[in-house]
């Protein structure tokens, strides 16, 4: 049986905002609602790489469970950039994003998303890394796609879908959903083990 008639008997929620994550996941023809919690998303300083989307992953879905039922499931995520030794959440402001689109320009970076599938009965969670080479990009490109595209909302300052994506990606290994923002593939098998 395919995933979507698994998983028919549940009430998918994503705990998400993101447009690109309602797109992706709808993109798994699995229905579902999509609605959101807040929450911190302040991590101890003694996480690195994946475990830090992973824990805000799980800080999001442990926010949702007082709004769950017995056939609620729920998918929470969360998107980091690592260049070098930088973590690279959402922006502040356009400053903050300029000057994360600058440590980006002519370097590699990962990307690692966070995935957290839950019900009340079990939890489970697993994340998956993309590696990025951005060319070099101007001042002028930059401040331009800042302007134009108001990356505030997005990791690492930039949408890989959008038209710094098209100028500027030199080289992508891993999945380009999960850049995005969720790595349906991954997902898609998660699910399946998940509801097995």
């Amino acid at each position: 049986m395919l995933l979507a008639g698994k998983i028919k008997k549940y009430h998918v929620v994503l705990v998400s905002q993101s447009p690109r994550r309602r797109e992706l996941l709808k993109g798994l023809e699995i229905d579902f609602t999509a609605t959101r919690v807040d929450t911190d998303e302040h991590y101890p300083a003694t996480l690195e790489g994946a475990q830090i989307p992973t824990f805000i992953a799980e800080r999001k879905a442990d926010a949702f469970l007082p709004s769950m039922q017995p056939d609620t499931l729920a998918i929470t995520a969360d998107t980091v950039v690592i260049c070098g030794n930088n973590v690279l959440g959402k922006p502040q402001d356009e400053e903050d994003a300029r000057r994360m689109l600058r440590t980006l320009s002519g370097n590699t970076h990962k990307v690692i998303t966070g995935v957290c599938i839950r019900t009340l009965e079990k939890q489970r969670s697993f994340h998956a890394i993309s590696e990025v080479t951005f060319a070099r990009l101007t001042d002028q490109e930059i401040d331009h796609y800042i302007a134009c595209y108001r990356p505030t909302d997005k990791a690492g300052s930039y949408g890989i879908q959008e038209w710094i994506g098209y100028i500027g990606i030199e080289k992508l290994v891993g999945s380009f959903y999960n850049v995005m923002g969720l790595p349906t593939h991954r997902l898609y098998q998660e699910l399946n083990l998940f509801l097995a």
